[in-house]
């Protein structure tokens, strides 16, 4: 996500990280905002499925690939965890031992029809991802896809989005990696689980418990603000005023939609590519005295606009929506803790310098707006709700043309059961926008993935071709 502040060092020798690698999604429940993802979810329209592309060099050995995941589904313990429901509708689900585990469901071995270009490998990856999870499973899928040209393959890795959120799955990657094509034979073995799996009724009485002990706090914090509002009424006004002004600020979008855009559904997920070398997205970024996340953003806009003149359209500006880290360097690995912030993005700046200026000054203060995290006021209400009231907030987004996502990756060269990871494609889910792009690091170049809502956009080939053009636009500023 955009300003990622990384808690985990990926750059850590593999044995460093083994040792913590129980600790990756530890949590025994969800969170509100992983709740809001699980029970708001409704197929297709708005998916919570994220998925990752990984290319490689070699099609690796079928029996030590297998072999390296039931290790690693038995040293990262929510690999083998289901949901398990609340017997109490208003408590958050918790994470169990899946007791019919069955790595031959989650792990799976296909060839991509001829001639096995990334036409075909999109095409699959695309149709694999809308596949809801068996929502009675552990919420991941793996794939090795075979049959591509030169002996290469590629990796499709499918999570639900209550698992994990963008940095989270980089250090899960980075646990499912090794540093050296050859076999590891001292790897870690897994710990013990401690304590038993909660039942339905067990998070029932937790929820109960937590709700009791969250009273005094509650009643204490309510006569502070009651007596804050009877000594200081003007400043207590003043200070609702500006919270509801951020709220306006971060969760309304300050542009209209584009016109090309409207009537989208979400049924049909259409994925694209893109890639360019870290160094030079670093390169622009510093011509025009911005962040490698402003350039990014930037190229982005730019591969907008000329999509929009090529459709005989001029804006000046597009609603986007764009993932805020809220990491802080003790957070445990895995699990999600970012807030989304609106934005017009400005897409009729024809120069790319200006263009990353005028994001600089954007992105800046969308990041002090005290009601960045308003979210994570409204999920626990909304919990409370039906479901449905839950998927309609979840929907917030859907006034937003696009949304744009940039997670760092790992800054070196690793393998898969031999097979080097020469490249990294992250996808997103549709949550109500028209076009998701995501962009992952990995060992120095920048994978981009597009999901692309295809009930209105039909030529889907034309907009990453303009991607591309944007991309080349602010690329050219570093020389």
């Amino acid at each position: 996500m955009a300003g990622e502040r990384t808690a985990y060092d990926p750059s850590r020798a593999n044995a460093e990280a083994w040792a913590h690698a129980s600790e990756w999604g530890a949590a025994r429940r969800m969170n509100d905002l992983e709740t809001l993802m699980w029970r708001s979810e409704r197929h297709p329209a708005h998916s919570s499925t994220t998925a990752a592309l990984l290319m490689l060099d070699t099609a690796p050995d079928w029996a030590r690939f297998r072999a390296a995941h039931e290790w690693a589904g038995r040293l990262i313990p929510r690999m083998r965890q289901r949901v398990q429901e609340s017997a109490l509708p208003i408590g958050a689900p918790g994470w169990v031992s899946d007791d019919n585990f069955d790595l031959d469901y989650h792990l799976r071995r296909v060839r991509v029809p001829a001639p096995g270009g990334m036409p075909q490998l999109l095409a699959f990856a695309q149709s694999a991802a809308m596949v809801p999870f068996d929502r009675s499973r552990p919420l991941w899928e793996g794939t090795l896809i075979e049959g591509l040209p030169d002996g290469k393959a590629a990796y499709l890795l499918k999570l639900h989005h209550s698992l994990t959120d963008g940095l989270g799955s980089v250090q899960l990657l980075s646990l499912l990696q090794s540093r050296t094509r050859e076999h590891t034979p001292d790897k870690p073995v897994a710990r013990s689980a401690e304590g038993a799996d909660p039942s339905a009724n067990d998070l029932a009485i937790d929820t109960i418990n937590h709700q009791v002990r969250a009273m005094p706090s509650a009643a204490s914090k309510l006569v502070s603000a009651g007596v804050q509002a009877l000594t200081n009424p003007r400043g207590t006004t003043d200070s609702a005023l500006r919270f509801v002004a951020s709220a306006r600020r971060t969760a309304i979008p300050a542009a209209k939609g584009s016109p090309l855009f409207e009537g989208r559904t979400g049924a049909a997920w259409r994925f694209g590519v893109l890639e360019c070398e870290l160094a030079d997205l670093k390169a622009a970024a510093r011509a025009a005295s911005g962040s490698v996340n402003d350039a990014y953003i930037a190229a982005l806009l730019g591969g907008m606009r000329i999509y929009h003149e090529q459709h005989g359209l001029s804006l000046r500006s597009l609603p986007m929506v764009m993932p805020v880290s809220l990491r802080r360097d003790d957070d445990p690995m895995g699990g999600n803790k970012w807030a989304g912030a609106m934005f017009a993005g400005p897409m009729g700046i024809t120069d790319p310098a200006e263009r990353i200026a005028v994001l600089r000054g954007l992105v800046l203060s969308l990041r002090v707006e005290p009601a960045l995290d308003s979210f994570s006021f409204l999920a626990p209400i909304a919990n409370l709700l039906p479901s449905g009231v839950g998927a309609a907030a979840a929907k917030v987004s859907a006034s937003a043309d696009m949304s744009a996502s940039n997670v760092p990756g790992l800054p070196y060269q690793t393998y898969m059961a031999g097979a080097k990871v020469e490249r990294v494609f992250p996808f997103g889910p549709l949550p109500g926008v028209a076009v998701m792009a995501a962009m992952v690091t990995h060992g120095g170049t920048c994978g981009v993935g597009f999901n692309m809502d295809g009930s209105v956009i039909h030529d889907t080939d034309r907009l990453v071709e303009c991607m591309g053009d944007g991309f080349e636009e602010v690329l050219a500023l570093g020389g």
